[in-house]
């Protein structure tokens, strides 16, 4: 087996890191959504999407289950929403969401990522009037126009819709997300939705070339390894 063995048995484990730290942040989130809105997920419309998206990533229902159990015993950690904004490699716009006991262990955490990529850490809102906070559904179809008429009729306000390779993409405010999901379901039954998200949409893109590359990968791994980050947004166009 020897070497090829070894290398299969590192990429499990780079795989089997990745999974607990996705199932790791999808049981925060549930958790504060649950606390916030509710364990009910009838009654709680944010707390059903994110059960909706955790099960389509593939996350074990027993993390789904410890989060709600936690979320109804009362106790657990307070954790709260934090974001920061600033500038990557580049000079890409960033946007990094995060949910944390400990506000200042975060801030600490994710201003450190800033500094050894020799990037900058900005102030509320220094970035995010550059980005949409927009609800995104996209599902298998090519009928853009009745697509379209469903959501009229239902009073949803559209930002953009596109069909492209047999996929309809739908843009909405993150206000009007999920009005715009029950409106595409009640007009064409059940959806297999491939996204169905609240992101943080960029207005415009910046290329990051060159030696810049290298240094956004690390950026975005150091970010990645911080256990109080959730999201991180960006505007970069890398290399094709």
């Amino acid at each position: 087996m020897g070497r090829a063995f070894q290398n299969r048995k590192e990429s499990m484990a780079k795989t089997s890191d990745a999974k607990a730290k996705v199932y790791s942040r999808y049981g925060r989130e549930i958790y504060v959504c649950a606390k916030t809105g509710g364990v009910e997920p009838d009654g709680n419309l944010a707390l059903r999407s994110l059960m909706d998206r955790a099960k389509k990533d593939q996350v074990p229902s027993h993390v789904i289950d410890k989060a709600l159990d936690k979320a109804k015993g009362g106790a657990g950690e307070d954790y709260s929403p934090a974001r920061y904004e600033g500038f990557g490699p580049g000079n890409c716009m960033v946007i990094v969401e995060c949910l944390t006991d400990n506000p200042n262990r975060t801030f600490g955490d994710v201003r450190q990522c800033f500094t050894k990529c020799k990037c900058k850490i900005g102030s509320q809102g220094s970035v995010a009037h550059m980005f949409d906070h927009s609800g995104i559904l996209v599902y298998a179809g090519d009928d853009e126009e009745a697509a379209l008429e469903a959501l009229m009729e239902a009073d949803v306000e559209v930002s953009d819709i596109e069909c492209e390779d047999g996929k309809i993409t739908v843009f909405v405010p993150n206000t009007e997300h999920y009005k715009a999901k029950t409106a595409l379901t009640d007009a064409f039954g059940e959806i297999d939705f491939d996204v169905d998200e609240i992101q943080f949409v960029p207005k415009e893109s910046t290329p990051v070339a060159g030696d810049d590359v290298e240094v956004f990968d690390k950026f975005m791994g150091m970010l990645n390894d911080c256990d109080d980050v959730q999201n991180i947004y960006h505007n970069a166009e890398l290399p094709a």
